[in-house]
């Protein structure tokens, strides 16, 4: 199926339409241009503007705010030469020759999906919790909400999707939860505070490996951070977190469940993975699709079930996606593949603790104030190239 029909006309430059602005949409387009120089690139998105969420675990202690972690678009795509189309997507049509959008219908010769996941929401009385990743609003909430609190409970957790392994994100939730053990220290509050982490796994955050998940409990424990593990959660109640182990009291609930793909993909045809995500080959193709690719959140990979839902792996894909689609608007084969690989630096405000992981080997280093500044640092060279 794949490079079955030809690009019209034969002569012009491929038209090829990227959908989303996070991680992995931008990094195709980078990889686009970089590789054609002539290519017609779309980028659809509901606004032009990229929201750096990595950064969003230092709102609630003031280390950054809303304008740190927003980048306008305009002199990117100025200069990359991108059309941009302010829409949502709501559906393809023509083989996905056509994207629908609330902007009106664009067209192309080859198509990107990298328009990121949903959270499920699934779970009874989930609007008593705040859901970080949501975004910066979500962020600001916490730092609303601690600022107002003058003690109580603050509970941290999160889950996954029981039908797609790969689709968690919880690297974020033990630097929401030793980022706020941190803040009310250094605020000298921490006394009036009881947190406690609870996940239904009774080893969290296995999928950064044995060691991680050894010192992640170490460091809960030197802190004093309570621990609820090992049991599926039932409900949220207003003031309590309930699971079929027992329920405690929680004043702040935090919890990021695990992930699905877009409503949109419903009004499309596209082939879905068990957990909603979008069905991808190790080239980064949809199945039986012609020229659409996926890269980023939105996929369903082949790989390991630790393979992260993270920026650095929706760049890799956004790579391998870009060359093998240039490669098939030319009538080549796909060779591209992406490799799988897990980085992160689990900062806790001052300090952090660098988790790498391959199929090949899986190391943790020390925490240490170093990582906290190449955390930092790599932030700014990285939103650099967007400014």
């Amino acid at each position: 199926m794949h490079g079955g029909r030809s690009v019209n006309p034969p002569d012009s430059p491929p038209r090829i339409t990227v959908l989303g602005a996070g991680f992995a949409g931008l990094s195709t387009v980078r990889e686009l241009r970089r590789r054609d120089s002539q290519a017609e690139i779309t980028l659809v998105a509901p606004r032009a503007e990229l929201h750096y969420l990595p950064g969003i675990i230092w709102i609630p202690c003031g280390l950054r705010t809303r304008e740190d972690l927003i980048v306008p678009l305009d002199n990117f795509l100025r200069r990359r030469r991108v059309r941009f189309v302010a829409g949502e997507v709501t559906g393809l049509s023509d083989g996905g020759r056509v994207v629908q959008t609330t902007a009106g219908d664009v067209a192309n010769d080859a198509l990107v999906i990298a328009t990121g996941g949903r959270f499920l929401r699934k779970l009874p009385g989930i609007e008593h919790a705040i859901t970080p990743c949501e975004g910066i609003a979500a962020a600001e909430r916490i730092r609303d909400r601690l600022r107002a609190m003058t003690g109580g409970t603050i509970a941290v957790g999160f889950a996954g999707n029981p039908n797609e392994p790969t689709a968690v994100r919880g690297g974020p939730m033990f630097e929401f939860l030793f980022g706020i053990d941190e803040q009310l220290r250094r605020e000298g509050r921490r006394g009036r505070f009881e947190i406690v982490f609870f996940n239904p796994s009774s080893e969290p955050g296995n999928r950064l490996g044995p060691k991680a998940v050894r010192h992640l409990l170490d460091e809960m424990a030197r802190r004093g951070i309570r621990t609820h593990l090992g049991h599926k959660l039932k409900r949220f109640d207003a003031d309590k977190v309930v699971t079929e182990g027992g329920e405690f009291a929680a004043d702040l609930i935090l919890f990021m469940p695990g992930m699905t793909g877009n409503a949109w993909f419903d009004a499309t045809d596209l082939p879905r993975s068990p957990g909603g995500l979008l069905e991808a080959d190790a080239h980064c193709r949809v199945p039986g699709r012609e020229r659409i690719y996926v890269a980023g959140d939105s996929g369903s990979f082949p790989g390991p079930d630790w393979m992260p839902k993270q920026a650095h792996m929706a760049d890799l894909q956004a790579a391998a996606a870009a060359a093998n689609l240039l490669g098939d608007v030319q009538g080549r084969p796909a060779s591209a593949t992406f490799k799988v690989e897990l980085i992160c630096i689990v900062d806790a405000i001052g300090h952090g603790t660098p988790i790498w992981r391959t199929p090949e080997r899986n190391w943790l280093l020390p925490s240490s104030r170093l990582f906290h500044w190449a955390k930092r640092g790599f932030e700014w060279n990285y939103l650099r190239q967007y400014r």
